[in-house]
């Protein structure tokens, strides 16, 4: 039997027209990562006040189907891409106000994060020297508000804190630093002091150490003997008495694997930085290896507060479950 042209042809449109749309799989590394992050906190033996802060907070966007005519094969699947950004603030003076001041900084920029953030989850040639020029300008904000509320108080007229901030986009890793708190990246048995604490005299020092950490961060070196660390009213902070803070903000890669530590001069200050790195380098739960960091500085007596955060940099699906 003869097959109808006209028969044939209605085939060939049912076929094209009923084809799934093929479209080209998207997976950007800011969907594949995540951070896996843990903080301990806990009051210096000799002071009233703990004045020590820290945050962690997780930026996104997403993109999910509540409904349609189209069927499912057309659609991507739900999607998610996620930045994070780890903080910590050591208030200075013991009497109250270098708690407040830490308190107020962070949740200060916590609040400015949603007023201000256009958060670049995705790094590209253009976003880098964006997330630049934002976080200079989100640290002059905070700069700015601790002015006015000391204005506000004559009672906190002097409180001024220390700030580290790392953001983590994909395979990125922003940092900037104001103060004697220290921040850290620990890879394959190697601790890298990603800053240098800010003191009056060190600033131009501190900036030319952190341009070689930028340089050599594909090859980690063994972080050196830290400097005396001072924070008393020498110290370069966030504060009512500087308008001109100097922030120095890097940006390095990130591999699978990284370890990023976020601490207050409370634990360096009684604990060597081999001994943090055999710490890091047991591979344990970051709640867990914050709270052995956190115990041995105690145990080395230290009697300032102890702040540390940290994060473990892994690929979504190496992401450890957290009981709920």
């Amino acid at each position: 039997m003869a097959t109808d042209p006209h028969d044939s042809a209605r085939a060939e449109w049912r076929a094209a027209v009923s084809r799934p749309f093929e479209a080209r799989g998207f997976q950007p590394p800011s969907a594949n990562i995540g951070l896996e992050v843990a903080g301990v906190s806990v009051c210096g033996k000799t002071q009233v006040h703990n004045t020590d802060h820290y945050v962690a907070i997780r930026l996104g966007r997403m993109q999910e189907t509540l409904t349609t005519s189209l069927a499912a094969a057309d659609l991507p699947p739900r999607f998610e891409e996620y930045a994070y950004l780890m903080l910590v603030a050591d208030g200075l003076d013991g009497d109250g106000t270098g708690g407040r001041a830490s308190r107020f900084a962070l949740s200060t920029l916590a609040h400015l994060a949603i007023r201000y953030g256009k958060w670049n989850v995705r790094i590209g040639p253009d976003s880098t020297s964006e997330i630049l020029k934002q976080g200079e300008f989100l640290y002059r904000q905070v700069t700015d508000a601790l002015i006015h509320a000391s204005r506000a108080d004559s009672d906190l007229a002097g409180m001024a804190t220390s700030l580290t901030a790392l953001y983590v986009a994909g395979a990125d890793l922003f940092f900037a630093h104001v103060g004697h708190s220290r921040a850290f990246l620990f890879r394959n048995g190697v601790l890298i002091q990603l800053t240098m604490d800010h003191t009056l005299e060190r600033l131009i020092s501190a900036s030319a150490a952190l341009r070689r950490v930028r340089l050599e961060a594909r090859r980690p070196r063994a972080a050196q003997p830290a400097a005396p660390d001072s924070s008393g009213p020498g110290s370069d902070a966030l504060s009512v008495r500087t308008n001109a803070t100097e922030i120095a903000i890097e940006h390095v890669q990130l591999w699978p694997a990284d370890r990023l530590l976020l601490c207050t001069d409370g634990l360096t200050d009684a604990v060597r930085e081999d001994q943090i790195a055999d710490i890091l380098a047991g591979q344990r739960r970051p709640v867990d290896d914050a709270q052995r960091l956190v115990d041995l500085a105690i145990a080395n007596g230290t009697t300032d507060s102890v702040t540390v955060l940290l994060g473990d940099y892994r690929m979504r699906s190496q992401m450890a479950e957290v009981p709920p």
